[in-house]
């Protein structure tokens, strides 16, 4: 497996090592038919797809999969998945596109099916020392223009933007943090209290700042909190780990995306929050263990511009 993206571009270049490298993540025991199930299909070479003895259908190493329906080659899909899995503070789609040669709307249609195969669908609960802290992600005020700035702020704080909550788990099982992510529709008591009790084990210590919706944790966690009006860190009482994993999130959606819409919101929550939970591995190992999670999960670009919602 390639190490660098250097590496990734000459060895992904040739259709046959792409199309053995997806199947044997996809089948580790050999291709199976995924209509009827049958073990041991007829490889066509020269089309490079499967026929079942059994039911005598005909598919792709794609069926299935992110890339299903797909008109791009995998000589292009799997350098666009590394730049996407590896590049620390995103890729544009834009740059995918000169990158790989495709048209921009393409790239941006390939780097949303690349983020929703980062999505880990699970969530283990978090135990021992956890943060708990709590975002705001949109456009500021000021360099809104007058009558968007009219249409979008009602209020003060954080009205017009999109509210983002972090649980972050110290020194987990590897001794590395790791953290999770996701949109709320408030950060009221009503909300955040209820995530935590959902997904952190009870009796573990929870850390968090002084905001009023935290305050009956402290019936079930070992809750502590740090007061920024006087500290950013009391000895281990802080939350300056999830406050590093936003300025990470914020410098990539600010600088590299530049502007994200609130319904697409959640597909850059996992991308930033699957390199970082991966920072310690090397770029071929974080890239393999994406592609574990490319099979199962399909997007259409009528739900991603919400053409479903239209009709």
């Amino acid at each position: 497996m390639p190490k660098t993206l250097l590496d990734a571009i000459r060895y992904f270049s040739d259709p046959d090592v792409c199309l053995r490298c997806v199947a044997s993540l996809r089948w580790s025991d050999g291709p199976i038919c995924p209509k009827c199930g049958v073990l041991e299909p007829t490889f066509l070479p020269t089309r490079r797809l499967w026929q079942c003895k059994a039911c005598k259908k005909q598919f792709s190493v794609k069926v299935g999969t992110i890339f299903e329906d797909s008109p791009i080659g995998l000589d292009k899909w799997l350098p666009a998945f590394w730049m996407v899995v590896n590049c620390k503070n995103g890729v544009s789609s834009y740059e995918v596109a000169r990158a790989i040669g495709v048209t921009q709307k393409t790239g941006w249609f390939m780097t949303h099916r690349i983020r929703l195969a980062l999505q880990t669908g699970s969530f283990v609960k978090l135990s021992g020392e956890v943060e708990v802290d709590e975002t705001f992600i949109g456009g500021r005020a000021r360099f809104m223009h007058k009558a968007a700035r009219v249409r979008k702020i009602k209020g003060t704080g954080g009205m017009g933007k999109a509210a983002v909550m972090g649980l972050l788990e110290r020194h987990g099982k590897d001794g590395h943090s790791t953290v999770t992510v996701k949109m709320v529709p408030t950060v009221r008591k009503r909300v955040l209290a209820p995530e935590v009790l959902q997904h952190v084990t009870e009796g573990s210590e929870v850390f968090t700042d002084s905001l009023p919706s935290y305050k009956q944790l402290g019936e079930k966690y070992i809750h502590q909190v740090i007061d920024h009006a006087e500290a950013y860190a009391k000895g281990k009482v802080h939350t300056n780990g999830l406050e590093n994993f936003w300025s990470l999130l914020k410098r990539g959606i600010k600088g590299t995306y530049v502007s994200v819409e609130p319904f697409h919101l959640f597909r850059y929550l996992d991308e930033q929050s699957y390199r970082f939970n991966t920072r310690k591995m090397d770029d071929g190992e974080r890239f393999v263990r994406a592609l574990h999670g490319i099979v199962g999960k399909r997007v259409m670009y009528k739900s991603l511009v919400g053409a479903e919602a239209q009709t």
